[in-house]
């Protein structure tokens, strides 16, 4: 039954990522781009202050819709853009699995803010970069604005978790491996 679960697994993550983007490398950019600008409205009108973090940031890396299904085991999936500026330099998957009590399926954006030039250069000269191994990740929580400061801008990667229903408190992106696509 294990064995089953985690088969039909495998299948729904291979096709959602495939039916999400068309085939045509051009239409793959020009979908995962539109995704992200709306990714990026999102967050600022949950979190004004994103904004400013936005604007200090080397570089944002922003995955618009990460769908993680699983009952015991779990996976997630989803595609993004490195953005400097309003320019997507680069084009990345995510992918990671999880153990232990999981049921059901979420959708969600997340959102990493590359805050010194070392971070982004590790990031972009990685063959794989794996969050908690290669990264260490501050998570900003609901209600963070007020914690934008300063010493936010001094943390090497910054990150938001959106949900339908706001900013997710205690959320852990560790093990999440990110991948550079060739489009």
């Amino acid at each position: 039954m294990l064995v089953l679960c985690m088969v039909s697994l495998c299948l729904v993550a291979c096709t959602t990522t495939h039916e999400r983007v068309p085939r045509d490398a051009q239409k793959q950019r020009d979908t995962i781009d539109a995704a992200v600008d709306g990714a990026l409205k999102r967050l600022y009108a949950q979190s004004p202050a994103a904004r400013e973090l936005t604007a200090k940031a080397h570089a944002v890396l922003v995955f618009p819709s990460v769908v993680s299904i699983g009952f015991v085991v779990g996976a997630s999936n989803g595609l993004g853009a490195l953005r400097i500026g309003d320019r997507s330099i680069g084009y990345y998957d995510t992918t990671a699995a999880s153990f232990g009590l999981v049921a059901g399926a979420e959708s969600r954006a997340i959102y990493l803010f590359f805050m010194n030039q070392y971070s982004l250069d590790r990031f972009r000269s990685s063959n794989g970069w794996t969050v908690g191994a290669d990264a260490s990740i501050t998570l900003l929580e609901e209600g963070a604005d007020a914690g934008i400061d300063t010493r936010t801008a001094e943390r090497p990667v910054v990150g938001y978790v959106l949900t339908n229903h706001g900013i997710m408190a205690k959320v852990s992106l560790d093990g999440a491996k990110v991948t550079e696509l060739s489009l």
